[in-house]
């Protein structure tokens, strides 16, 4: 076999070395991008599973409290409320004084929890009269660490497709169930039910609604 002299051998040119260093640095861009969206992905998973345990806990703090369907009132509370937890553990409450140390301790339970973490509690938009509401709706909402997108609307349809609280129609749009139900400008939510402690038996009374809790 002849030997190539020295001087006809030649290596690769420098426009294929910059080519081919364009497509590594494209390749790790792309694998860059899918790491940062799976991780983003998992944080959205990991904050609304905080929040349903969040709802759970309030619901655990409802049913230790007998006289939590005849004060559920005590538990409604705005995104901008900060109610003050009271002392009902050194000395003793009545049942509308714990439901409010419940409520306050939750929602700082919220805070602490999520990302600039917001609670609402409303009673349940079907249940507009006073002694057959059962139910308490919970909305918990957190800031996600989203993608820099410049477009006003598109930024807004990737936060609707996360939260929770959006019904999306047939063709692509999102919605609400209401005023109540709107989650705060610029927050990803979860929205979930809860049903009040059933110890507490309503019943009429000469036309007036009442409670009867046992123990209480």
């Amino acid at each position: 076999m002849p030997v190539i002299p020295a001087s006809r051998q030649r290596g690769i040119t420098l426009i294929e070395s910059l080519v081919a260093s364009m497509v590594l640095a494209l390749g790790l861009l792309g694998i860059l991008q899918v790491q940062i969206r799976t991780l983003a992905d998992t944080q959205t998973a990991v904050r609304r599973a905080q929040a349903v345990r969040l709802i759970e806990d309030l619901g655990e703090r409802m049913k230790v409290n007998p006289n939590a369907l005849a004060n559920l009132d005590a538990y409604a509370t705005a995104f901008a409320d900060t109610p003050a937890p009271g002392d009902c553990q050194t000395q003793a409450c009545t049942h509308a004084q714990l439901a409010a140390h419940d409520l306050g301790a939750w929602k700082q339970s919220v805070r602490n929890t999520l990302p600039l973490g917001l609670a609402s509690v409303f009673p349940a938009p079907g249940e507009s009269t006073a002694p057959q509401r059962r139910q308490l709706g919970v909305m918990i909402a957190w800031r996600e660490n989203e993608p820099d997108i410049a477009d006003a609307a598109d930024r807004r349809k990737h936060r609707n497709a996360i939260d929770a609280t959006q019904l999306r129609a047939a063709d692509g749009s999102f919605s609400t169930g209401g005023d109540s139900l709107a989650c705060p400008q610029g927050y990803t939510c979860h929205l979930q039910y809860l049903a009040a402690a059933a110890r507490c038996a309503p019943h009429l009374d000469a036309g007036a609604a009442r409670h009867f809790c046992p123990g209480a």
